[in-house]
């Protein structure tokens, strides 16, 4: 691809969703930029192409006006939330994403449930509670474990997911949330879980991967529920052989058709005696199986475009990487976030051969890197088999040093292949 013919990307994000967006963008062509949206994360994106902080550009859009960007990649959904979302949507600066109502879909999970209602989706047992007395009034009517969500999502929550596996626990936590925006009580549905990534477009539905998440902190999947995956495995699956896609996003064809929906959708699923049932609908392809899924993909800087331009798409893979595993390194205090712990270096002890996605780290003295936050690097490896992308991942995590760090070590031990365990 000639320079006239590069098109121009804005990432919008931090961390490693950012670094790995513009290095795999820019090794298909892409020239690329990034709005780093959050006051963290900055280092990595900063070493892969030019960045502009949400400080400096408090509204991006003159800014994309000016630097003639052709697509907007976003890592979450709070860009549309932003007191200048209405320039931004006039402006017809494409966005890999979808707008308006179609939001809704992610951000107000009352809609999703409802909506999964009303096209005969199975959706756990689910409740709106305004403050403390409600749900608990709520619980001891029907009582369950609950996963207690905040009902609107968005990174500043009063309340991050919280999954309780006994009345009992539910019950203590009810006690402890910030009501400020009420509470969303999700009925448990167990720890078989997966997920599905597809892209809407054009009034179609196209699958691309199913993926798994190790939400837990440590092995075994013991302890809480890390505010992002400790790792993850992907396997490409455009023909969607688990029934993800086929139960619980197809039924929505009619909606995402009125809607004109067009970007990616990613279901969160649990299954339960047989059947697969709605946990969440993200619509984004986020960090676990988003790292992965621009290397496996043939061409994606076209995939993007035209999905932003809701036209028609086609869609194939590279060989030999039909699979993929990730891997979180983290450090000091983490997954309590709270705790924060002194600035430790950061060593690369080999070469990696696979990619190596930095996080919350900063450049350090002898070329060092310094550890600046909790989650240290996402480690990102695709191979042809499942096992040979795990060996991978781990073979190269075990190249980095830092004190205090850790990794899962029972990453593709359990959960997989979906619903199974």
């Amino acid at each position: 691809m000639s320079s006239k013919e590069k098109k121009r990307i804005m990432v919008f994000g931090i961390g490693s969703f950012a670094s790995s967006a513009m290095r795999i963008l820019a090794e298909e062509g892409a020239e690329v930029f990034c709005y780093l949206n959050r006051d963290y994360g900055h280092y990595s994106a900063a070493r892969e192409g030019k960045v502009f902080s949400y400080k400096d550009y408090p509204n991006p859009c003159k800014l994309l006006k000016d630097l003639k960007i052709d697509l907007v990649f976003p890592m979450s959904i709070d860009w549309h939330q932003q007191p200048w979302t209405d320039e931004f949507l006039n402006s017809g600066i494409p966005i890999f994403a979808p707008v308006n109502d179609a939001m809704q879909l992610e951000r107000d999970r009352d809609f999703a449930y409802k909506l999964c209602k009303k096209y005969g989706i199975p959706f756990p047992l689910s409740h709106v509670a305004k403050n403390r007395l409600e749900a608990l009034e709520y619980v001891n009517k029907h009582p369950k474990p609950y996963v207690i969500k905040n009902p609107l999502c968005r990174p500043g929550s009063p309340v991050h997911t919280i999954v309780t596996e006994t009345v009992a626990d539910t019950k203590s936590w009810l006690e402890n949330v910030d009501y400020a925006e009420g509470v969303f009580l999700q009925e448990y549905m167990g720890r078989r879980e997966a997920g599905h990534i597809v892209l809407v477009s054009n009034g179609e539905i196209y699958s691309l991967v199913t993926n798994q998440e190790y939400k837990r902190a440590f092995d075994g999947n013991m302890g809480p529920v890390a505010g992002a995956p400790l790792g993850g495995l992907v396997e490409v699956d455009p023909g969607d052989k688990y029934g993800l896609a086929r139960e619980l996003i197809h039924p929505l064809l009619p909606w995402f058709r009125e809607t004109n929906f067009n970007g990616p959708v990613q279901v969160t699923a649990a299954k339960r005696d047989g059947k697969w049932y709605v946990l969440e609908y993200n619509v984004r392809t986020g960090v676990t199986a988003g790292l992965p899924l621009l290397r496996m993909l043939k061409n994606p800087v076209q995939i993007w475009l035209d999905t932003a331009h809701n036209k028609k798409l086609t869609i194939d893979y590279k060989p030999g990487k039909r699979y993929a595993c990730v891997l979180t390194l983290a450090g000091w205090g983490y997954p309590y976030t709270k705790i924060t712990g002194p600035y430790l270096t950061v060593q690369m002890q080999e070469e990696p051969d696979c990619d190596i996605w930095w996080n919350e780290v900063t450049g350090g003295p002898d070329k060092h890197l310094l550890m600046t936050g909790h989650r240290i690097a996402d480690i990102a490896a695709v191979a042809e088999t499942m096992q040979g992308a795990i060996d991978l991942a781990y073979k190269n995590i075990r190249k980095i040093y830092c004190l205090s760090s850790y990794f899962r070590l029972d990453v593709g031990k359990s959960l997989w292949p979906p619903g199974e365990n």
